[in-house]
Order: C-alpha cells, then sequence, then structure tokens
C-alpha cells in the first residue's frame, strides 16, 4: 500500500547523493559556481589581509591593481574587494537565513491546507490570495522604518516576503499526495491528521521544497539588497552588497569600480541561481512523470 516507498521522493530521501548524481551538468556547474562563491565570501577577507572596515587615508579612490589593492578602494581608502567580500557574506547568510524563514512557513502552510481540503484549504487559499494582493516590500519598508532595525526584524520581514508562492507550490503537491494510496491506507487505519501530516506528507514534500529553495533564495538576496540600497538592511560599519551598490552610485564619476565589482558579484550570484532554479525545475519536471508511473 505504501506506493511512496517506491517513487522518486523516497529514494532521494533515503539516499541524498543520488540527487547529486541525477542532476543535469548545468544545475552541478551553478552548484559548484555558487559554492566556490560562498567559499571565498566566507574566507575571503581574512585571506585579503585588509579590514573592509578600515580606512586609509594614504589610499584615497585608488584605481585596481594600484598599491596592492587588487579592485582599488573607495573614497576613504576602504579595500573593494575586502567590502565586496564582506558584503556578500552579509547578504549571502541575510539571503539563506530568510530562505529557511520563508520554507518554514510555505511548507508548514501548504503542507496543512492541501492535507484538509474542504473549507479548511479554500479558506487558507484565500488569505494566500489576499497577502499576494498586498504591496508586501511597501509594508517590509514600513516596518523596517517604524521599529528599531535588527537582524531579527530583517530576516522575518524578507522571509515574510518571499514565501506565499512556495505555500502555493506546496498546497498542490499536498492535495495531490491526500488522495494517494499510501495516506488513504494511513487515514483508514486510524492516523490522525498530525500523523498523516508528520510521517506521511511532510517527508515527501521535502525534496520538492528544497528544489524551490534555490529559486526563493535568489529572491530574497535581491530584497536584502534592494533594502540595503535604500539604507534599510544594515548600518556602518556593516556592509551587504545593497549598500555597496549605494555607496558606488554616489563614487560613480571618481571611482566607478566601486560600484561595478559588487554589482558584478551579485549579477554574476543571481545569475547561477537562475540558472539552477531553471535546471533543477527541467529536471523536476521530467522526473514527476517516472514519480506518478512508479506510484
Amino acid at each position: 500500500m505504501q506506493a511512496g516507498r517506491g517513487s522518486n521522493a523516497g529514494r532521494l530521501r533515503d539516499n541524498p547523493s543520488m540527487l547529486m548524481s541525477r542532476l543535469p551538468p548545468i544545475a552541478r556547474l551553478c552548484l559548484a559556481g555558487l559554492g566556490v562563491l560562498a567559499a571565498l565570501c566566507a574566507f575571503g577577507p581574512p585571506l585579503v589581509g585588509l579590514d573592509p572596515h578600515a580606512p586609509d587615508w594614504d589610499a584615497l579612490s585608488v584605481a585596481p591593481g594600484a598599491a596592492g589593492h587588487w579592485l582599488g578602494t573607495d573614497a576613504i581608502g576602504r579595500d573593494v574587494l575586502a567590502r565586496t567580500l564582506a558584503g556578500g557574506r552579509l547578504s549571502l547568510t541575510v539571503g539563506l537565513l530568510s530562505s529557511i524563514v520563508a520554507l518554514g512557513l510555505g511548507l508548514t502552510f501548504g503542507a496543512i491546507a492541501g492535507l484538509a481540503g474542504g473549507r479548511v484549504e479554500r479558506a487558507m487559499v484565500r488569505v494566500l490570495d489576499v497577502l499576494s494582493a498586498i504591496p508586501f516590500l511597501l509594508v517590509v519598508i514600513l516596518l523596517l522604518t517604524l521599529f528599531e532595525r535588527s537582524l531579527t526584524l530583517l530576516l522575518l520581514a524578507i522571509g515574510g516576503y518571499v514565501w506565499v508562492d512556495l505555500a502555493r507550490v506546496m498546497r498542490a503537491e499536498a492535495a495531490r499526495l491526500r488522495e494517494a494510496p499510501f495516506v488513504l491506507a494511513a487515514h483508514a487505519a486510524g492516523a490522525r491528521f498530525d500523523q498523516r501530516l508528520r510521517w506521511h506528507v511532510l517527508p515527501h514534500l521535502l525534496p520538492l521544497a528544497f528544489v524551490y529553495l534555490g529559486l526563493i533564495l535568489p529572491q530574497a538576496i535581491l530584497v536584502e539588497s534592494f533594502l540595503g540600497f535604500l539604507g534599510l538592511s544594515v548600518d556602518e560599519p556593516a556592509a551587504s552588497w545593497g549598500t555597496l551598490l549605494a555607496e558606488g552610485v554616489q563614487e560613480l564619476d571618481a571611482a566607478p569600480w566601486t560600484l561595478l565589482f559588487p554589482a558584478g558579484f551579485l549579477v554574476a550570484t543571481l545569475a547561477l541561481f537562475q540558472f539552477l532554479g531553471d535546471g533543477l525545475r527541467d529536471w523536476l519536471d521530467v522526473q514527476r512523470p517516472r514519480e506518478s508511473a512508479a506510484a
């Protein structure tokens, strides 16, 4: 009766290494590129040997490659490479943590709605419709303006902005699983709603949820960069890619590299995530018919 054991999702859950071996080459290449980029942002600033926040008054707006500064310095002599890597570390961390918040919200909400069905599902879908109609980014900006800025508030605000689309996908997939033989068998055997949710629905939604995590993560990074550009992300002396872009715009005439290099890192990161998401989505579309046939 437990057809889910033979499904592709079940095999991937039992053997996660199978996921990497079956991913398309473009997805594996993007994962490798993102790994290198994350390693540079995590360990690069100490290796550069320069404090990203300490000004050097003897090297103001130095061009790239001069005076030991590979990517030059800004208007007060701070090394652009060190600040770009440090800003990337903050942007990637905020993007990842806020995406995890969105993953928890979207997965839980969607799974409950899809498994419940009936009036409960329709009511929860209406909630998603209302949230989709609200200009949530303006709400996020308002919250960050009215309340004292903190990392926790930033994570909750961005996570609360990007979770709705994930909840819709999880709801549709949970509704499909609701009619699966192994879920019906568990219901006939007397399993409670929370037991069916925990042991039968959520484990089968996790592979799909982690695939969509790769789609919402770049959105979270972009939202954080946008807020940083508006001055609503982190306070000095900390910096993210968004705050570096705002500083670079102010120095565009005298030192254009202060804008170009952080923008290049941000664009490369978003492009890698975009290609990764496309590869994962294509792979998932191919695997779903196989899973249905196996079930």
